[in-house]
């Protein structure tokens, strides 16, 4: 059967469990739980892949209108997350500062938004700190980390411990999602989703606790899951899922490596 052109929801006709491999009769499906703006490009991406996107957000980005950070003494922006990068450049013209960002995508997205001098440390937060703590000096000025409500890791504390100043933005906040939609409620009942992929250990809780509550957890045995991070599938313990899997790197390529190795591509959505 020709694969289902992608779409933010998963079409529910046939609703017959599916066969027991990850190609499933009714066209290959990954239920994709990023936020809403970074869905987006994953869909794209999966869709090159003859995969269609289940786009799930199990997060709501709000961002704040305000106050703008104080920039004037500030050496350098750190930012954790694309929505950072958003989220400052809302609020402030400003895209001289230089701009370290903990991966590629993050930086990419400081690339779009205009800033001026971006650097990745394409990893994680301790990757992060590493990059700059060997570009910067203690002595140039605070940091600033733009970051949202809730976050992962202690950036400032390990920055802290090589003697930097750093301060905290909060520009965003990210709202859990109250329950699973009933679209994918029945597409995962139904055998209709192939693979689940999990870019956080908080959306990653967030989805076991929702899955629970919903019920679906026996038909999760039909599904693999793969995850960027350790932290990310060490939250969907307890969760049957048919197999887990693990990203080498804390980013998207890797993530899509892994997906490559279990779904071969097919032809394009």
């Amino acid at each position: 059967m020709t694969p289902a052109p992608l779409a933010t929801r998963a079409g529910l006709g046939d609703e017959a469990a599916m066969a027991g491999d990850l190609d499933s009769r009714y066209g290959r499906r990954a239920l994709v739980t990023r936020p809403r703006a970074e869905a987006a490009e994953l869909a794209a991406a999966l869709a090159a892949r003859g995969i269609a996107a289940l786009i799930e957000p199990l997060l709501d980005i709000q961002f704040r209108s305000g106050p703008m950070p104080n920039l004037v003494a500030v050496q350098a922006v750190l930012c954790t997350s694309g929505n950072g990068v958003r989220a400052l450049a809302r609020l402030s013209p400003e895209r001289r500062l230089p701009l370290l960002a903990v991966g590629d995508a993050t930086a990419a997205r400081a690339h779009a938004e205009g800033f001026a001098e971006v650097a990745s440390a394409g990893g994680a937060v301790e990757d992060l700190a590493a990059l700059a703590a060997a570009r910067l000096s203690p002595e140039g000025g605070p940091l600033l980390h733009v970051a949202g409500s809730v976050t992962a890791g202690d950036l400032a504390g390990l920055l802290r411990a090589r003697g930097f100043a750093v301060e905290r933005a909060v520009l965003y906040e990210a709202r859990p999602a109250a329950a699973l939609g009933a679209a994918t409620v029945r597409s995962l009942d139904a055998g209709l989703v192939d693979i689940a992929l999990f870019f956080s250990p908080r959306t990653a809780a967030i989805f076991r606790e929702l899955a629970l509550r919903a019920g679906i957890a026996p038909a999760l045995a039909r599904i693999a899951a793969v995850s960027l991070s350790p932290a990310a599938d060490q939250a969907l313990e307890g969760l049957p899922f048919a197999a887990r899997h693990t990203a080498a790197r804390p980013d998207q390529p890797s993530l899509l490596a892994v997906l490559d190795g279990i779904m071969p591509a097919s032809q394009p959505i």
